[in-house]
């Protein structure tokens, strides 16, 4: 692990898959707000670093940590050399192949619920004896608008991410007598650098079923995940929130 000093902050706040993508953003605004991020990859150095450098650039506190979110040692070892957690954003993923019904494995189901499922799984007992000692944290799950929609030949991917959505009911009825809140944000279709190749013609058919007539930006996810991990949402537990311009409604 690497850091600056933390200096004075809110705590530690975990997020997973933080190399690029969403979690890169979602680490940029829980450090803004004064969290000092613990910032998690598996294969991208040079992509943890670069994010890490812009938050150091600015003045906030920053730890990147490599390790699988899916391998139980690798978890243990890493937040038991983290310290204590305040905030887990659950946010990192494997690929997500479509696949017909009729091609889908059992493995195929396992490998999403290892990202979706286990590491979720590790990390709460991981982190919890601090959380419950404490008396208050925070457990950020990040969902999918799929979950809603159903898309076509991703049958592993989608069942997975509601699973996800059921460990956060049950963990916030289990948690909340210890002061930890439990919910999942749903993004909808967020371009960032892995859509680099979207066209406008997919852009507008998306959307066509939104509410907003515009795409979201990796801001307005990470916003509403800054509020679940700050004070103000302290009566806020076991929800879905979706980020999807009106995509889906609940």
């Amino acid at each position: 692990m690497t850091a600056n000093t933390p200096g004075t902050s809110l705590g530690t706040a975990l997020v997973t898959g933080a190399s690029r993508g969403l979690g890169a953003f979602i680490a940029d605004r829980l450090a803004a707000d004064g969290w000092h991020v613990l910032l998690n990859y598996a294969h991208d150095t040079a992509g943890a670093t670069a994010v890490a450098d812009r938050i150091r650039a600015r003045g906030h506190a920053v730890t990147v940590s490599r390790f699988d979110v899916t391998d139980e040692e690798q978890v243990r070892r890493a937040l038991a050399e983290a310290g204590p957690i305040a905030v887990v954003v659950n946010n990192a993923t494997g690929p997500q192949p479509l696949i017909p019904v009729h091609e889908v494995t059992w493995d195929d189901h396992l490998n999403q619920l290892s990202f979706f499922v286990k590491a979720p799984l590790l990390i709460l007992q991981a982190v919890l004896p601090d959380m419950r000692a404490a008396g208050v944290g925070r457990i950020i799950n990040v969902g999918s608008e799929v979950t809603d929609l159903g898309n076509r030949e991703m049958s592993a991917y989608v069942s997975a991410k509601a699973a996800m959505h059921g460990l956060t009911r049950v963990w916030s009825r289990e948690l909340g007598p210890y002061g930890i809140t439990v919910n999942t944000v749903e993004p909808g279709w967020i371009p960032v650098e892995r859509h680099a190749g979207s066209t406008d013609e997919e852009f507008t058919e998306y959307l066509k079923g939104t509410a907003l007539p515009h795409m979201g930006k990796p801001a307005d996810v990470a916003d509403v995940i800054a509020f679940l991990a700050s004070a103000d949402s302290r009566y806020v537990t076991g929800q879905r929130l979706a980020v999807n311009g009106g995509k889906t409604m609940t």
